[in-house]
């Protein structure tokens, strides 16, 4: 009981400490008032009390933790610290408890504790611990002497696990908390399916005749009537528009200063506000937010609707083509002058060189790409300085040199240049130069537009050329991605209403009353009909060809000679596994008996509990106990055995980390060359997309691979004795075999069909795969491309048939296959060209185009993403669709689950992270029907790009 207590503790530990891990990498913080955080703090409070000493925790306090930690501070001085921070807080909860009159610094931290649960004061001393960042070393304080406070039972003194514990816990005290998001925290950073909820509820009052204008959320929080506090909370776009005007991971702050005078109107005053120059990759941008907001207090009016925020100014810099700067008694005044001639509001510097420090920090920023004309110089201990030049009221004495030409001018008018691409911008900006040169000249108003026209007509010409660019990206790049014949859903019949028992019977009496293209687009435009696909799907896949009849079936054998294959490979690998399990269970009791010779001739008071506790603890994967190793003793050892060998209780871990459910599937894989025929199915040209000759044997039949015993019997000779299979193979098969079993038991456990026998099932079709090939070995996420085929064709025979069929397209998306990349290449040159808008977001946000959030999509063909029905729909499609429109149709139905949110993804601009946690959390919950009918208008318009109509 007390190793399963410590054990319990540990793991749990282990747990929330990983939970914690996590949250702090993809939401980038950790809030205090986590749940994650009270668990965390729960369970340390309990390992570091577990068998404490009754002398060590005091007679008489309650609370066992502030005594011990009391007592270390006596003699460790950063428990010292925190035993007196800790009691400041305690006192303050106190006071506020009394209603007593606390001390100034006491009122700054009412608010922070007013939201304190009774969990989080009851752990109030390990919390102010793991903030302070000094738990771990009190933890491991307590571990090196713990002979002084705990009893020998604890798990403190365990030689062990105490040092583990303390490990644990100094990934946690290295992490950063906050309290920023206390107030609205679960409605600034909401779930999957609050933000869907909340952008159905703003999309139904939005007009729905302009797409392109996506107003971002403006949803307030509504406080309940018990609320002491008045003021409004701002609107997520007022809080994020504040938030980026201060130095973030998206944008580098170059320049702010405050009080920078602006006169929005002419009936008003100038008023003041807060000038900051951000940098984000190669773009900068400007901005002026008036006071009013950045205080985030406006009297009497609503913060989110305030009209300041129409006065507020947001400028990208390469708008810009001028700046003109006037040196003033009183500071200095930026006018800045647009591509279109037209000037922004004067920019009012107060008293002192924020102008020049202002213009230092735009030029540096320009650098590398571009620069100021004329350039600022550089004094030796001065920084920059205005350059100096002639002032035009000395022109008219040009015969001397007088001191006026040596007076530095109080006007000076900077112009952007890009000297990297003088080309392009002689081309896009040279008009602007020009007409702002002949304005000031008066010259004529023709020649004003003449200019005019000259401007017009250039961009339009750099438009049509962007677009001809973009169309030959699009036929050279997505050309292969889709069928050049466009497939119309309702020529020669309405395809929506699916393959349907009708059709499907009078096909199966008359071959030729539809020919396979037909069927295959009537799957593709409506599904099959749920009760059909039992025998729709081996057609779909491949194991029988759509013009072969049931006669022509039975006279080939293709069913008999799958059975026959698929029986006698499972002969083999049931053989192979006897030699292993038989050699596992000698080890086992070796290492046994070793252990019990042992511990004979110690003081040992339960030697053989140790060992197995200690055993197990090493090999878990196959045995758990002496029982399990009597169990298979009696299961079939011998190859004409039909039955598989009960998987042991040691073959199914609990649930841990490395479980398939709980994140990405693994990348491990295990390639073997030696000793192996190198014929397997895999090796077949998985890009073939014509219809298969439907009078020859099935392809997994021609030729049927060479087993690895085959290969090695063949290797010792016809006249040589039958001996055991080599050292290397049985090696290759056991590590295969143990995680096949593990990700068997973990597979689909919470669906009806995998009972026990049925799980059974699934481990004989996966064992008999890999054994044929071994030289790709198992990867986890195999099992998940397995379940569905095995839900709906319940027989074994043919679901190895079929997913032997279903592997020649998705062994390229696993590790050793090396088509994710191309995946990823695809999807990004498809969301470029048919949603920039969306790209241009996720390359500004952390560049997240790689689209490694669509790894799982591709590996598993969205298998996690969908619940089994919607995956049984998705599955036949993309199956048709190699054939009515696509055979990369897995690519648009990813395109399709982005495009469906992405109104969503662009409100609440979403990173890298915020992606991965949406979809996430969406799993299971997607409109499949929505998805496939965007999928197939996606592949439409593709079609339609290319054919340039």
């Amino acid at each position: 009981q007390r190793y399963t207590i410590k054990s319990f503790l540990l793991l749990l530990q282990w747990n929330i400490v990983k939970q914690i891990m996590e949250e702090a990498v993809t939401r980038k913080f950790v809030h205090e008032d986590s749940s994650h955080i009270v668990s965390f703090c729960a369970a340390v409070e309990a390992c570091v009390l577990h068998g404490l000493k009754r002398r060590a925790a005091g007679f008489l306090r309650s609370n066992k933790i502030a005594a011990l930690f009391m007592k270390v501070g006596k003699s460790f001085a950063p428990a010292e610290e925190l035993c007196r921070k800790a009691q400041e807080l305690e006192q303050i909860i106190e006071s506020k408890r009394t209603q007593s009159m606390p001390n100034q610094d006491s009122v700054r931290r009412l608010p922070r504790l007013s939201s304190l649960s009774p969990q989080v004061v009851r752990n109030l001393w390990i919390r102010t611990a793991l903030f302070q960042k000094v738990l771990d070393k009190i933890v491991l304080y307590l571990v090196e002497n713990s002979s002084k406070f705990y009893e020998k039972e604890a798990i403190l003194m365990d030689p062990v696990d105490g040092p583990i514990l303390a490990s644990l816990l100094v990934g946690p005290c290295a992490l950063e908390y906050t309290k920023m998001k206390t107030a609205d925290h679960f409605w600034t950073d909401p779930s999957a399916d609050e933000l869907v909820q909340r952008h159905r509820i703003h999309s139904g009052h939005c007009r729905q005749d302009s797409p392109t204008k996506r107003p971002a959320l403006c949803i307030q929080k509504r406080h309940s009537s018990s609320s002491i506090e008045e003021r409004p909370s701002p609107s997520p776009s007022a809080r994020d528009y504040v938030e980026s005007l201060h130095q973030n991971n998206r944008a580098t702050l170059l320049f702010g200063k405050n009080n920078v005078l602006v006169q929005p109107r002419d009936d008003m005053e100038a008023i003041p506000g807060y000038l900051s120059l951000h940098q984000t990759a190669d773009i900068m941008t400007l901005k002026w937010t008036p006071n009013q907001l950045m205080n985030g207090s406006v009297g009497d009016l609503d913060y989110e609707h305030s009209v300041y925020w129409d006065y507020a100014m947001t400028i990208r810099l390469e708008e810009i083509v001028y700046l003109h700067c006037h040196q003033q008694g009183s500071g200095g005044t930026v006018v800045l002058v647009s591509q279109d001639g037209i000037q922004r509001p004067p920019l009012r510097f107060p008293r002192g060189g924020h102008l020049l420090q202002f213009l230092s920090c735009l030029e540096n920023g320009l650098l590398p790409h571009g620069q100021l004309d004329p350039p600022l110089w550089s004094q030796r201990g001065k920084g920059k300085v205005f350059p100096k030049l002639r002032n035009k009221c000395s022109q008219g004495s040009s015969d001397s040199v007088s001191d006026k030409e040596e007076d530095e001018a109080t006007d000076y008018v900077f112009r952007i240049l890009f000297p990297n691409s003088q080309s392009e911008f002689g081309k896009h900006y040279g008009g602007h130069f020009d007409l702002y040169a002949v304005s000031l000249c008066r010259a004529p108003l023709k020649l004003l537009c003449d200019q005019m026209k000259y401007q017009i007509i250039s961009r339009a010409f750099y438009g049509w050329l962007a677009y001809c660019r973009q169309l030959s990206t699009v036929r050279t790049h997505l050309s292969a991605l889709v069928n050049h014949t466009i497939v119309a859903p309702d020529v020669p019949c309405d395809a929506f209403t699916g393959l349907t028992a009708e059709v499907w019977q009078r096909f199966l009496q008359d071959c030729t009353a539809y020919n396979e293209q037909e069927l295959l687009r009537l799957v593709y435009f409506g599904g099959v009909d749920p009760s059909l696909r039992k025998e729709v799907w081996p057609f779909l896949l491949g194991h029988y060809q759509f013009g072969m009849s049931e006669s022509d079936r039975k006279e080939v054998g293709v069913d008999e000679q799958v059975r026959a294959y698929y029986e006698q490979t499972m002969s083999e690998w049931l053989g192979c596994e006897a030699i292993v399990r038989q050699r596992e269970k000698e080890q086992h009791a070796a290492a046994l008996a070793k252990c019990l010779s042992v511990s004979a001739s110690v003081d040992n008071p339960n030697p053989v509990q140790r060992m197995m506790h200690h055993d197990s603890s090493i090999s878990n994967e196959v045995f758990e106990s002496v029982e399990e190793v009597d169990q298979i003793e009696t299961e079939p050892k011998s190859k004409e055995a039909k039955q598989v060998p009960k998987i042991p209780n040691g073959g199914a871990l609990p649930n841990g980390t490395s479980s398939p459910d709980s994140g990405h599937p693994s990348s491990r894989n295990f390639s073997v060359t030696s000793g192996l025929s190198d014929r397997s199915l895999s090796t077949e040209d998985s890009t073939d997309t014509t219809p298969k000759n439907i009078t020859g044997t099935p392809p997994q039949l021609a030729p049927a691979p060479q087993s690895p015993v085959k290969a090695h019997e063949e290797e010792l000779g016809a006249d040589s004795p039958k001996a055991q299979p080599p050292q290397e193979l049985l090696d290759m098969y056991t590590m295969n075999l143990h995680r096949i079993e593990k990700d068997v038991q973990r597979c689909d456990r919470n669906y009806w069909y995998f009972t026990p026998a049925n799980l059974e099932k699934l481990r004989n079709i996966m064992c008999s795969y890999i054994w044929q090939h071994l030289e790709i070995g198992y990867v986890q996420g195999m099992c998940d491309l397995l379940a569905p085929l095995l839900v709906i064709l319940d027989d074994e025979a043919m679901a190895f048939s079929c997913f032997t069929e279903l592997m020649k397209r998705m062994n390229q998306n696993f590790p050793h296959g090396g088509g994710m990349d191309t995946q990823f290449a695809n999807m990004r040159s498809l969301i470029q060209i048919l949603d920039s808008e969306l790209f241009e977001l996720m390359h500004q946000n952390g560049d997240y185009t790689h689209f490694y959030f669509c790894y799982r999509w591709f590996l598993l063909d969205l298998k996690r993403e969908l619940v089994y029905d919607d995956v049984f729909a998705v599955w036949e499609t993309i199956w048709a669709a190699k054939y009515a429109s696509s055979g990369h149709f897995v690519l648009f139905i990813a395109l399709a689950l982005v495009e469906v949110y992405r109104d969503i993804i662009l409100e609440n601009n979403m990173d890298f992270t915020d992606i991965i946690k949406f979809f996430n959390e969406m799993a299971e919950h997607h409109n499949s029907k929505q998805i496939l009918t965007l999928a197939r208008e996606l592949v439409c318009k593709v079609q339609t790009l290319i054919e340039n109509k």
